[in-house]
């Protein structure tokens, strides 16, 4: 869940990136810087570290993503130094929800104990287009083996639970209540 903060920052950044004709460069730069954090939690320590400098924080990720355009070094620059590097990951979340909205790209969440099979993936595909009416779809596609099998799908607001997991929940659920 991003913050209001890292709405505003995303959206700010998401129009100098259209007006400079950018936007899909920021895009690709965004999906990385939110890739990275994500799968470092050193890192999210220390952008959320009151004891490490600003300055410090400032040449670590300039470093870490040197291959990243100027746009995004100048967001960094943005928000150290505005003290708000805690905020990058979810800038960058925010950042590729905005984008996606204004091309109309439907993101497709789908969770599974196993990873999903390129035939699976296609008919997962071509529903998620049918249910949502666009021919502009991504799969984005998790592993959670706890949920047993099956799959949960989120598109947007709207979830459909058919995994194992909540089955057994759901019959747990009836046997309580018929004691």
């Amino acid at each position: 869940m991003s913050s209001r903060a890292a709405i505003r920052y995303a959206k700010a950044i998401l129009q100098q990136a259209n007006e400079a004709q950018v936007g899909n460069v920021l895009f690709g730069d965004m999906q990385s810087v939110y890739q990275t954090i994500e799968g470092s939690k050193e890192l999210r320590v220390v952008l959320n570290s009151p004891v490490i400098k600003p300055d410090d924080k400032k040449n670590a990720l300039l470093t870490i993503f040197k291959g990243q355009s100027a746009a995004t070094h100048n967001l960094i620059k943005l928000l150290v130094l505005n003290k708000r590097t805690s905020l990058l990951g979810n800038v960058a979340k925010s950042y590729i929800d905005l984008y996606n909205d204004e091309k109309g790209v439907k993101v497709a969440e789908v969770t599974t104990a196993v990873a999903l099979s390129s035939e699976l993936e296609a008919k997962v595909l071509a529903k998620v287009k049918e249910l949502t009416g666009s021919d502009n779809v991504t799969l984005n596609n998790t592993i959670d083996e706890s949920i047993i099998g099956g799959f949960v799908l989120r598109v947007g607001d709207l979830q459909y639970d058919a995994s194992i997991a909540n089955k057994l929940d759901n019959i747990k659920r009836e046997f309580t209540k018929s004691l």
